[in-house]
């Protein structure tokens, strides 16, 4: 993750040419830098592990069959090779790299590079959280009112026992936010593996939860939401007070 970033990713922050950042669709945008540390990624995991099913967010968009196959997979990697692509391209340092490991359904293993901010988180299901090799404390979100980031852009105004406030426009900053205890919880309406398998595995190793419409968050667990929060009673008044 680090050489790809340090090769293919930085030498392009605050140095895009227009017509290196394209539309894939009203609102969600992509760069080369994108396009080519995805495929560098892809071709290192396929030469480490044979025979493993490799999804990447770019690659997704052409073609999902990948993404289709994700939760049968005995063995695969989900790829986001630049989280936070808008603020990459507007030259904020709000972005990262992220990578999560599946096994028979269940993500296993998860990494969260923060280039510019010099930050390496790790997770292995049963054995914590780390960040730049300091083991993160379990999550203790107090008796409320609980801070919750959510995306898109809100529509509540109020949310009794919740303090509201948007994302930072990149899960790969926002999951170590939550990690860190300096939020209580998240609320997407978008759920694409490559954005969640990763951070949801943090929040939950430090004994937080992950939920969709009521359901454990999993491979190929789709909804109208996702909740996560650094306690189940953070998740569930988050879902009721926020619930499309």
């Amino acid at each position: 993750m680090r050489d790809v970033c340090e090769r293919v990713i930085l030498p392009r922050f605050r140095a895009l040419a227009s017509h290196e950042v394209i539309q894939k669709r009203p609102g969600d945008v992509v760069t080369v830098a994108d396009r080519e540390a995805e495929a560098e990624l892809t071709a290192a995991f396929g030469r480490a592990t044979p025979g493993a099913l490799v999804v990447g967010e770019e690659a997704s968009f052409a073609d999902p069959t990948a993404l289709r196959a994700l939760p049968g997979a005995e063995h695969a990697w989900v790829v986001d090779p630049v989280d936070g692509t808008r603020n990459f391209a507007a030259g904020t340092h709000d972005f990262g790299v992220m990578v999560a490991e599946v096994r028979r359904g269940e993500a296993t293993r998860g990494w969260i590079w923060q280039p510019l901010h010099d930050a390496l988180y790790l997770v292995e299901r049963g054995a914590g959280v780390t960040c730049n090799g300091t083991p993160l404390a379990r999550l203790d979100p107090g008796p409320g009112p609980w801070e919750v980031a959510v995306w898109p852009r809100l529509r509540h105004t109020r949310a009794p026992g919740l303090r509201l406030r948007p994302t930072r426009g990149s899960c790969a900053i926002d999951y170590p936010a939550l990690a860190r205890g300096e939020l209580h919880g998240l609320a997407y309406r978008s759920i694409h593996p490559w954005d969640h398998l990763a951070g949801t595995l943090m929040v939950t190793e430090l004994g937080g939860a992950a939920c969709v419409d009521g359901r454990a968050y999993a491979p190929g667990v789709t909804g109208r939401m996702l909740t996560v929060g650094a306690s189940p009673e953070v998740v569930e008044l988050a879902s009721r007070r926020l619930a499309p």
